[in-house]
């Protein structure tokens, strides 16, 4: 069990409470998740599993894509539903002219300030924690890269959007952005990542489905084996020999028949498809292991 398990992340579930699910049904402690989403979101959510629990780092920049319902008419203090309301209820009927108009501002890359109720750190504490207690909380603004942003239904005091943006970009500030741009207030009613990366929502498994398997001891069935993963990485098939060297830590060479472009990054794969490590490349053809499985 070394790869990757796409979970389709149930809503009122934080990924720390499937990460915990995953362990008791893979009967392994070695398992993490590939980016955080809120509890009242769902959706895409991959789990690393076994050894490949180590190749999170290489996932760190993913871009997401998202499907969610702004409602406008007041904001709250999380940016989402599960927040206190912050300003009084004022009718709204929205017009697709309008509404896009806003919208248009956030595309593109800019600044966006992270909600005070998110993970983000202060003095080594997680924000929401301050947030909770009614302390001020003040964060600096990150970039950010919103790629396309496309209103793809309006009803009544509600816009549903799709988004594809970079990490670290939250989809609730936008929404509470949008508001305040409106004068009308706004936050994020619902959610849903339909995309992490590669990791796409057809894949994704419920984790009644992944309990189903696991029972018939089939729970492999759903596992995207290491040796695929991120496919933007050349394949180096590699000998008993080589494999021998890389993993007492030595440079190994690749042949200079294959095109890999100005590949950083190739994968050492061994004859009975096993990835075996990650290598960076230090000279033409030649490769030192960075990551070793």
């Amino acid at each position: 069990m070394d790869g990757v398990i796409v979970v389709d992340k149930p809503r009122e579930w934080t990924s720390h409470d499937v990460v915990n699910k995953m362990r008791r049904l893979a009967g392994t402690r070695k398992v993490g998740h590939l980016g955080t989403l809120d509890p009242g979101a769902t959706g895409v959510l991959p789990l690393v599993i076994g050894r490949a629990t180590r190749l999170a780092q290489f996932f760190t920049h993913n871009d997401k894509i998202y499907e969610g319902v702004v409602h406008f008419g007041y904001s709250t203090d999380s940016y989402d539903m599960d927040g206190a309301p912050t300003s009084p209820e004022v009718p709204v009927v929205l017009e697709r002219d309008a509404v896009d108009a806003i919208f248009a501002r956030f595309r593109g890359e800019f600044l966006q300030t992270p909600p005070p109720v998110s993970a983000k750190k202060i003095d080594g504490r997680p924000a929401y924690e301050r947030a909770r207690k009614n302390l001020p909380v003040e964060l600096k603004p990150v970039p950010v890269n919103v790629t396309s942003l496309e209103v793809i239904a309006i009803a009544g005091c509600e816009a549903t959007v799709r988004i594809h943006c970079s990490a670290g970009t939250y989809i609730r500030g936008i929404a509470h952005d949008a508001g305040k741009v409106m004068g009308r207030g706004a936050f994020l009613q619902a959610l849903r990542r339909l995309a992490s990366g590669d990791f796409r929502i057809e894949e994704a498994r419920a984790l009644e489905q992944l309990a189903a398997l696991a029972a018939e001891g089939r729970l492999h069935e759903a596992l995207l084996p290491a040796a695929g993963l991120l496919p933007e990485f050349p394949v180096e098939i590699v000998d008993t020999a080589t494999l021998t060297h890389i993993r007492n830590g030595r440079d190994f060479r690749v042949s200079p028949f294959q095109a890999r472009g100005e590949a950083r990054y190739v994968k050492a794969v061994t004859q009975e498809g096993q990835l075996a490590a990650i290598g960076e490349a230090i000279l033409p053809h030649l490769y030192h292991p960075v990551l070793v499985l």
